[in-house]
């Protein structure tokens, strides 16, 4: 996934205004207008980066004059003690624009990092880590960014891009023939179906009526594999719910094709980065 900064730029207004308000009455109170200093973000601890171009923009958004350097790119796996980025220019400008930028490449780097721990998990396995909607409201297009730079995949972006059927739906429709086939009626024939089953009895249901993917709904791995035989490739499978990185792997090995997380950003810890000053004039 690429990261468009014209989409998200409304967004990183917001988080601006929101901390600077009508001005950094700290820093404008003490630092001189006229003082210069060059500074760099600094890793406090190992990583996989994600948001440094976010950062950047952040930066540049308070002040277009501040000169940027950037140490390593999102992506990489950096290490404690590196530098990231270097800053160079107004010190009031570098000061009050240091606690946004942190945040968001804090937050994504902690998405990014924790996603590589579950595919390196899965490594050997055919299985595909996937995301979900379960995201910082507001930061959806950003987090979904960070699983991909650490290796994952993104599912739907949202309720309009994707037929995902579950439990709910099914019980208003009567069944999984009736949601699939009402569903069908209703969209555009290139829109693949996918339908949650929280039983093996309703595999065949789903089948039926050609579903074209089959999630399968927070089942032990001895019930997935058995799911996955009786597709045996008639739909692509996911599994989702209850996955940890205690359980992934034997979830793995059922041969799934998908395995979401909804852990890759409701779990997900901000990696320590921090704004250190090098030098002043």
């Amino acid at each position: 996934m690429k990261l468009d900064l014209r989409v998200i730029e409304s967004l990183l207004a917001r988080a601006l205004e929101e901390d600077i308000g009508f001005g950094d009455i700290t820093t404008n109170s003490i630092v001189p207008e006229e003082h210069k200093v060059k500074g760099a973000l600094v890793m406090k601890e190992p990583g996989i980066l994600a948001g440094l171009p976010i950062a950047e923009h952040v930066f540049k958004t308070v002040d277009p004059d501040l000169k940027l350097t950037a140490r390593a790119k999102d992506g990489e796996a950096v290490a404690s003690g590196q530098a990231i980025l270097e800053v160079e220019g107004s010190a009031r400008s570098i000061l009050t624009a240091e606690r946004v930028a942190l945040n968001f490449v804090q937050r994504l780097s902690g998405i990014a990092t924790r996603t590589a721990r579950f595919v390196e998990l899965v490594r050997y396995y055919n299985a595909k880590i996937v995301d979900t909607r379960k995201t910082t409201p507001g930061l959806r297009i950003m987090e979904k960014y960070a699983v991909t730079v650490g290796g994952g995949r993104n599912h739907r972006f949202g309720l309009y891009d994707a037929v995902v059927i579950k439990s709910n739906h099914i019980r208003i429709a009567g069944g999984i023939k009736q949601a699939i086939m009402t569903a069908r009626h209703q969209i555009p024939h290139t829109t693949k179906v996918e339908v949650e089953v929280d039983s093996l009895e309703q595999i065949e249901e789903a089948l039926e009526v050609k579903a074209d993917i089959i999630l399968l709904g927070s089942m032990n791995p001895e019930t997935i594999r058995e799911a996955v035989d009786r597709i045996a490739g008639r739909a692509l499978t996911e599994a989702s719910g209850d996955v940890t990185e205690e359980t992934i792997v034997d979830i793995a090995k059922t041969g799934v094709d998908y395995i979401t997380v909804g852990a890759l950003t409701t779990a997900a810890r901000s990696l320590d980065i921090s704004l250190e000053l090098l030098t002043e004039e």
